[in-house]
């Protein structure tokens, strides 16, 4: 098996959206796909790769509007993963339209995710990749993706460079997402490349170091 991942910035709000494939296999996966989405189909075209899941972080919409178009450009739609409170969340906000906040209602998830899980590339194979890490606070269901072969972390919006994720909209928690931080985050290896949903990467002990929220 080896590894690699691309990141593409893509929408108005510059999202992150990362590939992480197999150059071996050629299966691949897509993590919060946003805007622009026909642009990670093209590049897992250039890349040689075959798509086969779509994982979220968590559910805000600048994260997930691109999951629709992703899942069915394919003959069979791409099953999705995300954690059970992800989806609860979206039901609930679709519900309520909170302060006119753009809400999609997500599909029913093939895949829920759950703490420590290891997870394959191709739905339903042996050699789990990645592990999943629940961190809410930003968003209920929040998770990090480590994946200890690559020594990165696909972090959302838990952290940023020198920065954490929002905890002003509805289900956000301070409090809860900086416990998420320290317990998930920083206990990952220092020399973990944290790869976040929104602008560059950094490390856990840069962040460690001079976030100053976490100081």
């Amino acid at each position: 098996m080896k590894l690699s991942f691309v990141r593409l910035v893509l929408g108005p709000l510059q999202n992150n959206v990362y590939l992480l494939g197999d150059e071996d296999t050629k299966n691949a996966v897509v993590i919060d796909p946003s805007f622009d989405s026909e642009q990670v189909i093209t590049e897992a075209n250039r890349q040689g790769w075959i798509l086969r899941q779509v994982w979220l972080t968590h559910a805000h919409f600048d994260h997930v509007v691109g999951v629709d178009t992703i899942r069915n450009a394919y003959d069979s739609p791409l099953p999705v993963g995300m954690h059970k409170d992800t989806y609860a969340w979206t039901k609930a906000m679709s519900a309520s339209k909170p302060l006119g906040l753009p809400v999609l209602v997500l599909p029913e998830p093939e895949l829920y995710f759950s703490h420590g899980q290891l997870l394959p590339l191709m739905p339903g194979g042996q050699n789990g990749v990645v592990e999943v890490r629940e961190t809410p606070g930003h968003n209920p269901g929040s998770v990090i993706i480590f994946c200890p072969a690559l020594e990165v972390c696909f972090c959302g919006d838990v952290i940023f460079r020198e920065s954490i994720g929002r905890t002003d909209l509805p289900g956000g928690d301070y409090a809860q997402l900086i416990s998420s931080i320290r317990e998930q985050v920083f206990s990952l290896p220092e020399s973990t490349t944290l790869l976040p949903g929104h602008g560059p990467q950094s490390s856990v002990g840069y962040e460690r170091q001079f976030n100053p929220y976490l100081a």
